[in-house]
């Protein structure tokens, strides 16, 4: 199993480089920020871009994996944001993955811009053009393209990708048009849980709701006659699952659950001092440099 962890991006430079080169040092196989204009709780304090956070981390690191867990639709189009992500997988040396998701149904992404928040089948819809759109600008360096929502008149991506065919996508999903995508389109699959019913689940609990949503995306990829096996299966804890951070002990027995259940990969928060996220730092430095 691989072990990343989610920075928030509210720390001042000087203060985050630490931060990211100290989960490098810790071994952890990736390292992520959120993409939000304005986040829940914190939308009056300090709050910078996913982007430009990922841009400094590439250069203040050399070997762990960076990106967005997930990347937001609400405020982007497909083909600037392409442009900056060649950019950034070439500053990176490779090591850039686009985690990707629908997009906050409800809170300030959604309607900062001016625009009045969009219907489910909307954001479905934008979902699925915003990822296809943005396959297609990776993989091949002339696109035009005419969808409901986005389009594109020859747009440019000179020189590509340095990961080859692109930047592999990590896609968060749970119900049947999203998992489509993942099958369709990702390396990695994402979760933070049951997002329906939106409870905070312990461990074994947690568990299971993977369990079956990872059997959906089973027959995804058997409509889509893709291999499984050829999809990473991320868990993101913390939002709604239980990160296991309050003893090395607890930590070990979640990592293993999931590992046992299928899932490859396990990402945690950053601790902070107070909530959302709040741990203790020293555990969580026990806890990755004894592994």
């Amino acid at each position: 199993m691989r072990f990343g962890v989610v920075i928030l991006p509210e720390f001042p430079w000087l203060v985050a480089s630490e931060v990211w080169r100290r989960a490098e040092e810790l071994g952890l196989d990736h390292a992520w920020t959120y993409d939000h204009l304005a986040w829940r709780s914190l939308r009056n304090e300090t709050w910078f871009g996913a982007i430009p956070t990922l841009t400094a981390a590439a250069m203040a690191t050399s070997r762990i994996r960076i990106g967005t867990l997930v990347l937001s639709p609400n405020f982007r189009h497909p083909v600037p944001l392409a442009k900056e992500l060649v950019t950034l997988d070439d500053i990176s040396g490779g090591r850039l993955t686009l985690g990707i998701g629908a997009g906050a149904v409800e809170g300030w992404d959604t309607t900062m811009l001016g625009q009045p928040a969009w219907t489910p089948v909307e954001r479905a819809i934008r979902f699925a053009e915003f990822v296809e759109l943005t396959d297609r600008l990776l993989r091949e360096p002339e696109v035009s393209y005419s969808g409901h929502y986005y389009s594109a008149d020859e747009a440019r991506t000179y020189p590509g990708c340095v990961q080859q065919p692109r930047i592999p996508f990590a896609i968060a999903a749970s119900g049947p048009r999203g998992m489509g995508l993942v099958a369709k389109h990702a390396q990695t699959w994402v979760t933070v849980g049951d997002r329906v019913r939106r409870e905070f689940l312990r461990t074994d609990d947690g568990v299971r709701v993977v369990r079956e949503q990872m059997a959906r995306l089973d027959d995804a990829c058997a409509h889509e006659g893709r291999d499984p096996a050829t999809i990473d299966r991320l868990v993101l804890t913390g939002p709604l699952l239980d990160s296991g951070l309050s003893s090395v002990e607890a930590f070990r027995d979640t990592a293993a659950a999931y590992a046992e259940a299928g899932v490859t990969d396990l990402v945690v928060h950053w601790p902070r001092p107070t909530e959302p996220y709040a741990a203790d730092p020293a555990v969580f430095e026990e806890i990755f440099s004894s592994r």
